[in-house]
């Protein structure tokens, strides 16, 4: 075994529960080594403000992000960011992770935090105006758009829901969605159907998005007619589902069926030594905060995992 690739705990994910969990392994003096497939932070850096966050008036993720990295890597946690895990070995003692670079990693214990992404429409001007209009968190961006006329995309309880929510900040929203019925509860439906500020247009697809610097407009595709116009809006909130970034994990690690890791209250997987943490794990509410909770959770239990680990070892030295 290679020393200097070899770690107390590796954490695959760097965003706030990865982040956060670097945090308190390496301030417990732990040989702590976090990587992450793309820009530190996660799902973090694309809010443009974070106004609940407990102890903080107002910051933006990025901000925000960048603090719990200069954090974690203050109190001696590796941080290695651009990378993917290529393979993966979880069974025995010995957790071997194979990074795309080349480089393969072992640890006594993994926390695996990968986060996940929000279902996109994948359609043209989506990618050009994420965080600049169009937002995928009513509870992270809902406050920025008092005042304005927005669209919420979706269908489902999760698009009705915030919809409702987001009238306490908007003056207008306009609900579009493919059917011509929602797939929400019942109750749902009816408080949005009760609310004068939303509005609908069923059987309805965005096909585009419009802009300067921030978003301005999007085109409506009628199904039933095949027609497309013109939509003025401030801002669209899209929530047609979630998807955990977990394909690399099949057949590693116990997931449900819509690809969520499956924990216990520690965090702990079905894998000795294996935790698991954030948006990536079955769970309903995600939020910067319950995050950082899991991050918590998952570092204390990897802590007294790899505590009990080396008294066991110590006693079959002693033997």
């Amino acid at each position: 075994m290679d020393t200097d690739n070899h770690y107390d705990v590796i954490i695959i994910g760097a965003g706030p529960a990865g982040l956060t969990a670097g945090i308190y392994l390496s301030r417990a003096r732990m040989k702590t080594l976090i990587v992450n497939e793309g820009t530190i932070g996660g799902q973090l850096i694309l809010t443009h403000e974070i106004a609940n966050y407990p102890g903080v008036e107002s910051i933006s993720g990025y901000q925000l992000a960048n603090i719990m990295k200069k954090q974690a890597k203050s109190f001696g946690c590796d941080i290695k960011g651009n990378v993917y895990v290529k393979n993966i070995d979880l069974p025995g003692e010995i957790k071997t992770v194979t990074l795309s670079d080349g480089r393969v990693m072992t640890s006594d214990a993994l926390i695996l935090s990968p986060g996940g992404r929000s279902r996109t429409l994948n359609v043209e001007g989506e990618n050009n105006f994420k965080g600049k209009g169009i937002s995928y968190c009513a509870t992270c961006d809902g406050d920025c758009f008092t005042g304005k006329e927005i669209v919420v995309v979706g269908g489902g309880n999760s698009a009705l829901e915030e919809a409702v929510s987001l009238t306490k900040y908007a003056s207008k929203v306009t609900i579009v969605h493919q059917f011509g019925h929602f797939q929400a509860f019942e109750n749902a439906v009816e408080e949005a159907s009760n609310n004068p500020k939303i509005h609908y247009l069923m059987e309805s697809t965005i096909t585009a998005f419009h802009g300067n610097e921030n978003l301005e407009s999007v085109d409506i595709k009628n199904l039933k007619s095949s027609e497309i116009y013109n939509f003025k809006t401030d801002g669209t909130f899209i929530f047609i589902g979630y998807l955990p970034n977990t394909e690399f994990l099949k057949d590693k690690v116990d997931l449900n069926k819509w690809g969520e890791i499956v924990v216990k209250n520690d965090m702990s997987t079905d894998i000795e030594g294996v935790y698991a943490a954030g948006d990536s794990t079955a769970k309903r509410y995600r939020q910067v905060t319950t995050a950082v909770g899991d991050g918590t959770v998952a570092a204390l239990a990897a802590s007294g995992y790899l505590n009990e680990l080396k008294v066991k070892q110590k006693q079959l030295i002693t033997i």
